[in-house]
């Protein structure tokens, strides 16, 4: 039993599966902080109404941002050449990112700092900022990796990327972003509606619901997309050495406008994958409209989870595709970690995985209870 569970071919899936928890935990926890700061120019107009917003958020997001880190940290170790290649490839889009990523802990820190009306304008101009374009980019980044990667390795294993910022911000993933920034923005109102009092929780179920439906709908569509062969779609057409030594170079690939949808015809109850990423949206926009904000929540986790895993669940075993040389393509069983590095990662995960998420659940517990004008006048950090 320990020799299957350590076996390469079992440490490359297992990983797969991680890394795809870690995305996963990080779109679930902080994805509502970029939600809050996306609707903050809209849910909340007072300064009151926004520090209610701000307050709702203020103590955990440092700890959901932890996820991010885990999940940058878990590329690097288990699939270093993914690392290289989409950390530099999308160097310019990821340093976007990072200076938005960079506007929230100051705009938290230094809002409230002054009365002075403009001075806390600017700064939750800068929350907005920090929450709207990471949720876009992101979904870009996703588009991009389905329709494939200009890159290729030179015969010595050297990444070589052949792309351009412009040519990142295509329509298709454009389209994509647009998905991410209204499903984080349901997300955040979710979050709201559940965790704020008063107007600023009645104007999220406003946004809620149009967010909801907007998520749905696009999700659909980017079905329809993958369907029609406009997001790409890359198909391993030799035998796949599972155990065998990490080189992408020893496999061939081929672009085929069908090959996301392979693995939903191979095995049909992977389609409850994405019908639950159409569906879990809409029964959001239901809890907005009942005020059930647990159930609310609970659905837009459902539908933020499985829009995650249907793009997984579609790729694999692509982890990225290139679109300048499909052959030299990143795959789970070629592109990763030495045998022994993903077996004493696996080990230490083991471990301090459920600590980490028992200090979270036992954070968010102590900090239970709703956020309203009267407690944000009696004394809030932020």
């Amino acid at each position: 039993m320990i020799d299957f569970l350590f076996d390469y071919e079992t440490l490359r899936v297992a990983w797969w599966i991680l890394l795809g928890v870690l995305l996963v935990g990080f779109a679930v926890t902080d994805g509502f902080d970029l939600g809050v700061g996306t609707l903050l120019p809209f849910v909340a107009r007072t300064d009151t109404e926004r520090r209610v917003a701000i307050n709702t958020v203020g103590p955990v997001w440092e700890g959901n941002q932890v996820w991010l880190i885990l999940g940058g940290g878990a590329i690097f170790a288990a699939w270093p050449a993914l690392y290289a290649l989409s950390f530099s490839g999308f160097y310019l889009a990821m340093f976007l990112v990072l200076l938005a990523l960079i506007m929230r802990p100051v705009g938290f820190k230094y809002r409230s700092k002054k009365p002075d009306p403009a001075w806390r304008a600017r700064w939750d101009m800068a929350l907005f900022v920090g929450g709207a374009v990471p949720a876009l980019i992101f979904g870009v980044a996703i588009g991009n990796t389905l329709r494939g990667v200009p890159f290729h390795f030179t015969d010595d294993l050297r990444p070589v990327y052949e792309g351009n910022l412009f040519g990142l911000l295509n329509p298709a993933a454009l389209y994509c972003g647009l998905v991410s920034l209204a499903m984080l923005a349901m997300h955040g109102a979710a979050w709201l509606a559940f965790k704020a009092e008063g107007t600023v929780a009645e104007r999220a179920r406003a946004y809620g619901v149009r967010a909801a439906l907007a998520t749905s709908a696009l999700f659909a569509g980017g079905g329809v997309l993958v369907w029609m062969g406009l997001l790409g779609g890359y198909r391993v057409t030799s035998p796949i050495a599972f155990d065998g030594p990490s080189n992408p170079l020893g496999k061939t690939v081929v672009a085929d406008g069908g090959a996301w949808l392979a693995n939903f015809h191979a095995v049909p109850a992977l389609w409850l994958v994405p019908a639950l990423g159409v569906a879990a949206p809409l029964l959001a926009a239901l809890g907005f409209r009942a005020r059930r904000e647990g159930w609310t929540l609970l659905a837009s986790k459902l539908g933020v989870a499985a829009i995650i895993a249907t793009v997984g669940v579609a790729m694999f075993p692509i982890l990225l595709p290139s679109s300048s040389n499909p052959g030299h393509s990143l795959a789970v069983f070629d592109a990763s970690s030495s045998r022994a590095t993903l077996r004493n990662m696996l080990v230490a995960t083991v471990v301090f995985m459920p600590l980490i998420l028992a200090y979270t659940a036992w954070v968010y517990r102590v900090l239970w209870g709703k956020v309203g004008e009267k407690s944000i006048e009696s004394g809030h950090a932020y």
